[in-house]
Parts: structure tokens; sequence; C-alpha cells
């Protein structure tokens, strides 16, 4: 994967996430609920007891970081960290609601992780390695931060055709040619789901017994209107170019997306996409 400009894109990302953090403090329970299988089978794989130091990545509202806490009792702690504030404050707040209390706040990007080496024993990163420019680069300063023996488990996106929830309203977007279609080399939801690539930087990195699977999490919406006010909220991509619109367009928009969505529309009126997400451990 070739990026002409590292730093701006790096630049634009954290813009961005900054920007949607609202609308992801906004969606937390819904994120967490639709997220918990791809959580619960990192924390499986994650080999977490009593007294462990665990780090979360890229971790956005927290969830999966803070049913980590509740299993690392007593003596354990968490270090929640995410690239911006406006993440973390999202997830101080997820805290506090939640009575998470064995946990620390820092603000970390994923290739340049600002702990000592050797210093943890776990670190978890959920639907956020995809995002680094330099994934590799991002997978060495996560070994570098692990204690020998110490584990990683991680999620990314599969491929888009088994991933409509995500792919759908863009798709609208694109068709009625209010943006381009995304660039499937530059860093992103879809960036490590070739076949075998999320193994490999896994291995080049210098992991071992390496792990990949699939887990498919619901999507499921009461309506097509509650699915583009939600992908609004958490896609500051989408919001950017769906929200300046005019009313007639915004309407066209909505439209073609109710069309698009029509064939994951059951009986009762409910929107069910397929989803799938690539799950991956590997030892230090």
């Amino acid at each position: 994967m070739s990026v002409s400009d590292p730093d701006a894109v790096r630049a634009e990302m954290l813009e961005r996430w900054g920007r949607a953090a609202a609308g992801w403090g906004k969606r937390a329970r819904a994120v967490r609920e639709f997220g918990l299988p791809v959580s619960a089978w990192m924390l499986d794989h994650a080999g977490l007891q009593p007294g462990l130091r665990v780090l979360e990545l890229a971790a956005g509202p927290g969830e999966t970081g803070f049913l980590a806490a509740e299993l690392i009792r007593p003596g354990g702690s968490l270090v929640c960290s995410d690239a911006t504030d406006e993440m973390l404050e999202v997830a101080r707040a997820r805290a506090k609601e939640l009575g998470i209390e064995n946990v620390e706040f820092k603000r970390i990007e994923l290739e340049w992780i600002d702990l000592d080496t050797a210093s943890v024993d776990v670190v978890l990163c959920k639907w956020g390695l995809m995002f680094a420019v330099d994934p590799e680069a991002a997978l060495r300063e996560v070994r570098r931060v692990l204690r020998p023996g110490g584990a990683v488990a991680l999620a990314v996106w599969d491929e888009p055709p088994v991933n409509p929830w995500a792919t759908t309203a863009t798709r609208a977007l694109v068709e009625l040619g209010h943006t381009k279609q995304p660039d499937p080399d530059a860093p992103g939801m879809f960036a490590l789901a070739p076949a075998g690539r999320l193994e490999g930087v896994l291995q080049a990195a210098g992991f071992v017994d390496v792990v990949v699977d699939t887990v498919e999490p619901a999507r499921a919406f009461e309506s097509v209107g509650e699915y583009i006010a939600e992908t609004d909220d958490l896609s500051s991509m989408f919001g950017e170019v769906f929200d300046p619109l005019s009313e007639k367009q915004r309407a066209e928009v909505v439209e073609r997306i109710t069309t698009l969505a029509q064939p994951y529309v059951g009986a009762d009126g409910m929107l069910r996409f397929p989803a799938r997400s690539l799950v991956a451990a590997a030892d230090a």
C-alpha cells in the first residue's frame, strides 16, 4: 500500500475522527451492542487474567477495553487510548457511566505508541488498524510495548461485498455524482480485508502463532431512516458530503439508499444487513 503524502493522510484521518466523536458518543450503546460478538472473540483469545496490564488502541468509546477491565480485576489495569482528544472524552464519559475505575486514558497514535518497551501484557485494537497509514509499523510498535509472551487481539473489516451495511450509503452518493469511489489502496475500512493481508502484516511485524478468523455481527435497523441517521452520526466521510446537500438532493440520496437497501428489508420492515469482521490473535 503506497501513500503519496503520509503526513497529510494522517492529519486528515485525525480531523475526521475528531469530528465523528460526538456521533460515536451518541451511538455508543448501539456500537457496543453490534460489536459485542467481535469483542467477545478478541477477549476469549487475549489470555486475560487478574493482574494484567492491557492497552486498547483506537478505543473510540472504549467498549472492548472496558469489558477487559472487568476481567483483569483485581490488580489489573487498562490503558484506554485513542488518537484524538475528542474520542478520549467520549471514552471517559462511558467509563464513568459504566463504573470502570481501573483505567487510565492516554492519547496515542497507532504508529507511535508513547509507552515504555515491554510495559503491557495484552494489546487490543478493534476496527482501528486498517486506518493506519503503515499497519506493519503500527504492529511493530505493538510488539515493542508487549512483554515477551504477550498477546495482541484485533479486528478489521472483511471485504466490501460481505459488508453492504458499510457501502450502501456511500454507493448512493457515488451513483448520484456527489462523491468519488473510495480509493481501495488508501487507509480505510477495507485496507486489510484482502485474503492473507492481515496475517501477513502480523507475521512481518514479528508475531507468532497467528490465528485469523471471521465473526458476523448483526447490523439491524428499525428502518432505512434509522440506518441513514446512524451512518450520518458515525461516518464523517458520509456526513461531510450528505449534510451540505440541498433538501432536494438529500431526498434523492435517501430514495437511492432506500432502493439499494430493499433486498435487506424483511417482512417485518426491519433492515438487516449481513456483516463480516476479520479477527486475529497472535503472540509477541
